[in-house]
């Protein structure tokens, strides 16, 4: 054993206290080690007759644990490869399965221990965490801020498999259970209560009191599910009741899902099969599923993006090496937009004062006004509280008053996309800073190192581009200018993960990263549509290829004018060649003549009625020169153009060098557009595949549709060596490949 990870002490009512605090991280995580602990303190609770119950606590302040530490998944995976070459596919699926199982097996042995195991709960129980807590007799969660109770493995690819989804299912009717597993949120305590997750909510310094007095009261050790009678929730699948359950459960999952993510099928199956059996013999069943989901293509990519990947860029992987920690207290937004109103308030959510200026005074209020809506929607959902919303506002300072950046170490400028106007920001703002504060600029469209030139600090200029609505949306890139020393780039990435956000380090280009993507998708659909393809199955078609929204409905979101100035500053730019006329034709007759400027208006190529749903706007059939047989259109096809379309472009930066990381390509397209996250992003999409068949792809689609599908120089040496953009840039291997 390497380094500790529960501590013991049995009191003199014979009551053993097992405290989770494991040495050498900041949050107690499951790994192989700590299992095999736990295991060992299991067995002494259940042999030593001095013991009378156990409870387990965390030894973290503010945290229970997070659950799994699922680079335990690459062992599996190690030893699944060890396991085929030595003994072929079906030994290597029965090692990987018995290794999956021995967490589910150890969370049994508590279950049937013959001795009460309670829980007690304070701050985030994710996970395996959770499925621990749920094979406990008792669960008592504190009502701190902090704590949320939850299985959120759906959003890593994965499901609950050491026995989440058997003991949910018991615990909850049928439907409930399912909508949680599937969600994967975390739950406050009191809800957690209410759903019956947990058994009592008290006051952190009570948990622990409460937790033994329910042992030394005769607390039962003895789960509803192992004695006689016990009866499901919902009722037994086979009944009335199941049937309103199941088969729209299923619809459901393939509404949302579009059946790309084989953890949610196996968990359903898992939950379905499971609830007609013994609790035995259902986790049998639940192993069998986990173990199979561990080997898709999908559960590792999405494992090393979504988890492994975000979680190194969120501690720093991208910050220059040597450059002190900056110490933020005070930051600036110059403009109160909609953007600099949603940068100012995510900056003072944060703990940061921040001073927000305008052109004058009713514009500033105006922009925290903006910030008190948002914190006061908070305190209406009962996620804040009056006296947070209180304080949130107190760190905002609205003024107009340039004077008051004086003592911000980072100020942001917001306003409008035209360089005169950012030029004459950052001459007032450069007036009054100090001489070693960081400017940032926050732009969509243009190129940083432009920006610059009007600044007399270029090596403390930096971009940072957030994405809308600020609150919401989770990645910030950092756009490195040509002059751009690393103590600016430091600078801005400490910000960002101030604020709890994901960041990725992008070299100055026009479009930066993100949204060169984001216009390559869109443009598809655009041809799409003046090709006759009907507007509805271009949509329905990229929500089946794994898109969070339609092109075109994203095309309203960012609104149809800003689509047509950047076709025009692409024209003035680059020249009439880089400008598609089919596409242009299309947004200029929206705009010009027709008035359709996107949600922002009303209008797009939606109709947004008030109080009504949105719809595609039938005028768009008369803006096609022609109308494609639906029955004779290849959907799968179509599916591919738009994924394919959005890979070449994130080739293409890492080919230019706009995209260093590949681990930044995958996340910032998950994380800023919602790339059919099943793939892992992009890139991992191409890894998937293979480079090879995607060029293959890529090319044959040229043939049918334009250059725009020609595959760049990189990707073709990429699929000449058999090498894969993981493997030449990351020193890793390339995930199966997808069947």
């Amino acid at each position: 054993m390497t380094d500790q990870s529960f501590r013991t002490e049995l009191d003199a009512d014979g009551v053993l206290g097992i405290v989770w605090d494991m040495a050498s991280r900041s949050m107690n995580v499951l790994t192989e080690g700590a299992i095999r602990e736990l295991a060992d303190i299991v067995e002494r609770v259940a042999s030593d007759d001095q013991i009378k119950g156990a409870v387990i606590s965390s030894g973290k302040e503010g945290s229970f644990s997070g659950g799994a530490d699922l680079t335990m998944l690459e062992g599996l995976a190690r030893l699944y490869a060890s396991e085929m070459a030595k003994h072929g596919e079906a030994a290597a699926a029965k090692a990987l399965f018995e290794e999956s199982r021995k967490l589910s097996q150890l969370y049994r042995r508590i279950e049937t221990s013959g001795k009460p195991f309670v829980a007690a709960i304070n701050g985030v129980c994710l996970g395996g965490a959770f499925e621990l807590a749920l094979s406990c007799h008792y669960r008592i969660a504190s009502n701190d801020k902090a704590t949320r109770v939850g299985l959120p493995e759906v959003k890593v690819g994965l499901f609950p498999g050491a026995g989440g989804t058997q003991r949910v299912a018991r615990m909850l009717p049928p439907g409930d259970a399912l909508q949680m597993l599937m969600k994967g949120e975390q739950i406050r305590p009191d809800k957690a209560r209410a759903m019956r997750l947990v058994d009592e909510v008290a006051p952190k310094d009570e948990i622990l009191s409460k937790a033994k007095a329910w042992i030394l009261a005769g607390g039962k050790a003895t789960k509803p599910w192992d004695e006689k009678g016990f009866k499901l929730p919902g009722g037994p699948v086979w009944s009335k009741a199941g049937f309103m359950t199941f088969p729209p459960a299923n619809a459901i999952y393939r509404r949302e899902t579009q059946d790309n993510y084989p953890a949610i099928r196996a968990m359903l199956q898992a939950v379905f099969d499971g609830l007609q059996l013994p609790m035995d013999l259902a986790l049998t069943v639940e192993s069998r599923q986990f173990a199979k989901v561990l080997r898709s293509p999908e559960a590792a990519a999405m494992i090393r993006t979504l988890f492994v990947s975000m979680q190194e860029l969120n501690k720093g992987a991208r910050r220059p090496a040597g450059v002190p920690k900056s110490e933020l207290r005070t930051v600036g937004v110059v403009g109160a937009g909609f953007m600099g109103a949603g940068v100012a308030y995510v900056s003072a959510q944060a703990g940061l004062e921040v001073v927000l200026v305008d052109r004058d005074q009713d514009a500033a209020d105006t922009g925290k006004a903006f910030a008190q809506k948002l914190i006061s929607g908070q305190v209406s959902k009962g996620r804040a509280t009056g006296a947070e919303r209180d304080a949130l506002l107190g760190r905002i300072l609205a003024t107009s008053d340039y004077e008051r950046l004086k003592d911000c170490g980072l100020v942001i400028e917001a306003v409008f996309e035209d360089p005169k106007v950012k030029a004459e920001v950052i001459q007032k703002v450069e007036a009054v800073i100090a001489d070693d504060a960081i400017f940032a600029s926050n732009t969509s469209t243009l190129p940083i190192s432009g920006l610059a030139k009007t600044s007399k600090r270029p090596e403390n200029f930096v971009g940072v581009h957030f994405f809308s609505p600020v609150e919401k949306m989770l990645l910030v890139e950092v756009i490195q200018g040509k002059e751009t020393g690393d103590r600016a780039i430091a600078t801005a990435l400490d910000y960002v993960r101030a604020i709890r956000k994901t960041p990725i380090l992008v070299k100055d280009s026009r479009g930066f990263y993100a949204n060169r993507c984001v216009i390559a998708y869109m443009l598809e659909g655009h041809l799409m549509l003046t090709e006759g393809v009907p507007a509805a199955m271009i949509e329905n078609a990229a929500k089946q290829a794994g898109m969070p929204v339609g092109p075109l409905s994203l095309n309203d979101e960012v609104a149809l004018d800003l689509g047509l100035r950047i076709v025009d500053a692409t024209r003035a730019q680059l020249g009439d060649d880089a400008v598609n006329p089919a596409q242009e034709k299309l947004l200029r007759t929206l705009v010009e003549t027709h008035g359709r400027l996107g949600r922002k208006n009303g209008k797009g190529f939606y109709d947004y009625p008030e109080g009504a749903k949105k719809r595609l706007w039938p005028g768009l059939k008369d803006l096609q020169p022609v109308h494609l047989d639906p029955d004779a259109i290849d959907v799968a096809e179509l599916k591919k153009r738009l994924l394919v379309t959005q890979a070449l472009e994130a080739a293409r930066t890492v080919e230019e060098g706009v995209v260093t990381d590949v681990r930044e390509a995958d996340v910032g397209a998950i994380l800023a557009f919602g790339f059919a996250p099943y793939t892992g992003g992009p890139l991992s999409y191409i890894d998937g595949m293979g480079p090879k068949r995607f060029v293959e792809l890529a090319s044959a689609l040229a043939e049918l549709h334009g250059e725009r599908f020609r595959p760049n120089r990189l990707l073709l040496d990429l699929a000449e060596t058999g090498d894969t953009f993981y493997g030449r840039f990351a020193g890793e291997k390339a995930p199966a490949a997808a069947a």
